[in-house]
């Protein structure tokens, strides 16, 4: 589930011992590695990186053949009973191959890149889905992990559900005319907003919801100035919860350049869980409903 921004990775003294202890537990591994596949061979074993991974295994009903998960990967509840291999974007390969896995099946940005390319060089196969905010992007990773699985027309169907789902919850605002400016804000650091650009979870979803994102010129996430947060001019601040350190209304609405905001001026703030709003996987169609509802409230047609 990619709804952290790609901040930098802690490298030099402490990566060095890390890749170099997983290079050896590597190289305990049969020869041969085994990237780059598209089915699992044995997917009976199978470790699940990102939270929308693990959805969809369940959603397929396919569950069975999970052997551990990522700690993005909280839903359903029932997850939460496999072993945690650790934070998809702080992988150690240790703990990865300490579950054995016959397969590994990773969204894409899972790392750091030096632990993926371990885990890659090993035996154990590895299937990378790519990682897109949209409708597509969610077939396509339905019809990824089903393939991977096996089971390919089961993913079809699935796929073919979730599509008819998700276009008609893009519908549900096609009738709006004034369109909402949204400012996803991941977190305060200093006083200062950290704040989704293009090409981010947050921009999808808030465009998937019939609305604006205030900001515009970048893609990922950036730390930004007072002046540009002011001429963003958002209607509504959109921020997580269940996901890092909680931002209080007090200290959202106390800084200066939210303040002098019309969401600012009208503490206009809208809050759902993290890996339901930015997850992008099964329960998108939903959370594109709530979100809408949450902005335009009656104007959105069932």
């Amino acid at each position: 589930m990619r709804f952290f921004p790609n901040l930098p990775v802690m490298r030099g003294s402490m990566l060095g011992p890390m890749v170099g202890l997983s290079l050896a537990f590597a190289a305990l591994q049969p020869a041969g590695a085994a990237e780059d596949v598209a089915v699992f061979p044995d997917p009976s074993k199978i470790a699940a990186i990102g939270g929308s991974i693990t959805e969809i295994v369940y959603a397929l009903g396919e569950e069975k053949h999970l052997v551990a998960r990522d700690s993005t990967s909280r839903y359903p509840r029932a997850a939460l009973g496999l072993p945690d291999v650790g934070y998809m974007r702080q992988l150690s390969p240790e703990g990865v191959l300490s579950v054995n896995p016959t397969g590994i099946l990773a969204l894409q940005g899972s790392g750091p890149r030096e632990a993926v390319d371990v885990l890659k060089k090993t035996s154990i196969p590895f299937v990378e889905v790519p990682e897109h905010y949209s409708r597509e992007g969610i077939l396509e990773k339905v019809r990824i992990v089903g393939k991977a699985l096996g089971i390919d027309a089961k993913a079809d169907a699935l796929a073919d559900e979730l599509d008819a789902k998700l276009t008609a919850a893009e519908k549900q605002t096609a009738s709006i005319k004034q369109r909402k400016r949204v400012l996803f804000v991941l977190s305060i650091q200093g006083g200062k907003i950290l704040a989704a650009g293009g090409e981010t979870a947050a921009d999808g979803i808030i465009k998937l919801a019939g609305a604006v994102n205030a900001i515009e010129g970048f893609s990922g996430y950036k730390q930004m100035s007072d002046e540009a947060i002011v001429t963003a001019s958002p209607d509504v601040v959109l921020m997580m919860s269940n996901a890092g350190p909680p931002v209080s209304d007090e200290e959202l609405f106390g800084n200066p350049a939210i303040a002098s905001t019309p969401a600012g001026t009208a503490r206009k703030i809208i809050r759902i869980d993290g890996a339901y709003l930015l997850g992008f996987g099964p329960r998108t169609a939903d959370a594109i409903h709530d979100l809408a509802v949450s902005l335009y409230g009656g104007q959105v047609t069932d």
